[in-house]
């Protein structure tokens, strides 16, 4: 049995893209916890370490996002339309997470509910991102 495949359709994603798109989801999800943590508990620590791990999160997002962009651009007109959503979603996840923190920036009383709602919308973008992104892996027919 030999396992046959595209080799145009096989890895749309680089591996180096494929680890800096790993990172959001678990971070901006850590974020979230934490902000459940902090509603819960009050204990501004709390609040420090969504604030870090939503720094973080855009850090090694800004870096998929702009891979992303650069992918945009290379590749040619035909099989744009997916490449063109990941990247509007990366974007909007890109953009609510600097929103978030700059909720966070705020005074740790001050930051409920609002960094609550965007870190939930931030994670869920993550996870969308990372759907589109991944999905993207094909392996071959088998024959």
């Amino acid at each position: 049995m030999v396992a046959l495949s595209s080799p145009g359709y096989l890895r749309p994603l680089h591996p180096l893209h494929a680890i800096l798109l790993a990172f959001p989801l678990p971070l901006f999800l850590g974020a979230l916890i934490s902000d459940l943590a902090y509603r819960a508990s009050f204990h501004i620590q709390w609040a420090n370490f969504s604030s870090w791990l939503i720094a973080g999160g855009l850090l090694v997002g800004g870096f998929a996002l702009l891979w992303a962009l650069i992918n945009l651009f290379r590749r040619g007109p035909a099989r744009k339309g997916r490449l063109v959503v990941y990247f509007v979603v990366l974007l909007a996840m890109w953009g609510l997470g600097f929103v978030n923190a700059l909720v966070h920036a705020k005074d740790a009383w001050a930051t409920m509910p609002e960094g609550l709602y965007l870190s939930a919308i931030t994670t869920l973008l993550a996870l969308v991102a990372a759907w589109i992104g991944y999905s993207g892996f094909r392996t071959g027919e088998v024959k």
